[in-house]
């Protein structure tokens, strides 16, 4: 059934309309529903079309969604890392037309491959299509998981999947009832009555598995303590307020000593570890004589090995590390050949690349426990972190949202921590620079703040927990496989379908 002639000529920029609308799905908006309303519009108007047509209007519903809900990436390279204005208007959208460009291979794919109408398309086929391309382009090229469909749904029934099939799974089911809805706009009768069957269970099962506890409490409750330093971060590297930095974060710290775990930000204070030993050592005895382990996000430079590195030291009676494992393309590494990187250098912007940590590192140890570690966006690659799950009692994530400001950033990165601790089943800690600092309980519900820009300490207590969720103990391969079976049933019943007609 093709559109009305109207609709026809508006179809493009009604595409990216729906796309940016999509992106009011996510925090700090969370309406969640149109996760699932917008790419069912996004299917109306496939209908009828040509694979080329809607791959076009799919590159412009995924460059609506991101070019809504990436702008701060303007902010982030612009306005604090001070690249030219060009510069940074040229990765942004860059990075938006390689989003719209995996949208429009679903577009492309669907109308090509898929049947062109039925349960089988809409429930089964673009489903997994489009499951797949949300997990290829999660690590293709080092991959941007983020907007994933599924994190809009952390407030929704549907998080009750999260322990059971993770964040890929719920897109998958977000998906589904985006294809239901379709069967009840454009299905036969019999076809209304899948889909009136289907999304309920969907929906009421998710409700269902919110009840389940995947993990189970051990050891006492352990004190802990966030420091929110709260300095904007284009003051925070002027060597006028270096001495005020430091000072800030000693004077929280005292009003912290007494946790059994103390955790400061990715990389809180404006210098290397070993142009701070002095500083630290005192710290550090300080912490030991009031019976408090630290956690500091810190940058570090290895002599040794002509490296730098993004880290975390845990104190506890001796010092450990964890080294990130995911670094940030053209903010920790910049993929570009020589003489862009000597450009780099004569306009006076970053381009020395720091060194991935190994990929696997044990859990620190703080407070008497085992912390699972992440820095920053790397706990947007949530299957990475399950292997230390075997032995974490708590999850730590340190990060450096400041780099956004006061945009949606900030609340989109909450939003992914909030889906690792459900995942895990785990509380977790989580110190930034400027916010959102908080503590996540194992559903993922954030259970203690401090506001954005503002210095202060949070103090509470958290309960360690062991056990594996099923998702934990599988990651993504079983959704994998899931989407990988689904799509090639599809394919394959539409060319059997298709072979059929031609012999008739």
């Amino acid at each position: 059934m093709r559109l009305p002639a109207a609709l026809e000529r508006w179809a493009a920029p009604l595409s990216f309309v729906l796309g940016a609308a999509l992106s009011l799905g996510f925090a700090p908006y969370e309406l969640f529903p149109l996760a699932v309303l917008c790419p069912a519009a996004l299917f109306v108007l496939w209908e009828g079309t040509t694979p080329r047509r809607a791959a076009w209007l799919s590159f412009w519903f995924g460059g609506g969604t991101f070019l809504a809900g990436t702008y701060w990436l303007y902010t982030s390279i612009h306005i604090f890392g001070e690249a030219p204005i060009w510069v940074a208007f040229l990765l942004m959208i860059g990075l938006v037309a390689i989003m719209g460009l995996y949208h429009a291979a679903v577009g492309y794919a669907s109308t090509r491959w898929l049947p062109p109408r039925g349960a089988l398309r809409w429930l089964i086929g673009v489903p997994t299509l489009w499951l797949l391309m949300e997990w290829l382009r999660g690590w293709v090229l080092s991959g941007f998981p983020w907007l994933a469909l599924g994190y809009s749904q952390i407030d929704s029934w549907l998080a009750g999947w999260a322990p059971l099939g993770g964040v890929y799974f719920i897109s998958l089911l977000v998906l589904v009832s985006a294809g239901a809805l379709m069967l009840l706009l454009r299905g036969s009768n019999a076809e209304r009555v899948v889909a009136t069957i289907v999304i309920p269970l969907i929906w009421g099962g998710g409700a269902l598995a919110t009840r389940a506890d995947w993990a189970h409490p051990v050891n006492k409750p352990v004190t802990v303590s966030l420091v929110q330093g709260a300095i904007s971060q284009d003051l925070k590297w002027q060597a006028a307020n270096r001495d005020a930095t430091l000072r800030l974060y000693r004077e929280l710290t005292e009003k912290a000593f007494g946790s059994q775990i103390i955790v400061w930000p990715e990389a809180a204070l404006p210098a290397l570890e070993h142009e701070l030993r002095a500083y630290l050592s005192a710290l550090y005895r300080d912490a030991e004589a009031h019976g408090s382990d630290l956690i500091i996000g810190i940058l570090r430079y290895d002599f040794a090995r002509d490296q730098f590195r993004n880290s975390i030291v845990a104190v506890n009676g001796g010092v450990t590390w964890y080294d990130k494992r995911r670094l940030v393309p053209f903010g920790e590494f910049f993929p570009v050949p020589a003489f862009v990187r000597k450009w780099m250098r004569l306009m006076s912007l970053p381009y020395v690349d720091m060194t991935p940590g190994d990929p696997r590192q044990p859990p620190l140890r703080a407070g008497g426990e085992k912390l699972g570690a992440t820095i920053c966006y790397e706990d947007a690659y949530g299957s990475q972190q399950l292997a230390v799950l075997q032995e974490a009692t708590l999850l730590v994530n340190v990060s450096n949202d400041a780099w956004f400001g006061d945009s949606t950033a900030p609340h989109q990165h909450l939003e992914i921590a909030r889906m690792r601790a459900r995942e895990a089943s785990r509380y977790m800690l989580r110190a930034t620079n400027n916010g959102i600092t908080v503590v996540i309980d194992p559903s993922g519900e954030v259970v203690e703040r401090i506001p954005q820009f503002q210095p202060a300490v949070l103090s509470t207590t958290v309960q360690p927990r062991l056990g594996l969720t099923p998702y934990a103990r599988a990651g993504n391969v079983p959704v994998v496989l899931l989407g990988c079976a689904g799509l090639v049933l599809a394919i394959a019943i539409q060319r059997r379908r298709a072979a059929a007609a031609r012999r008739s």
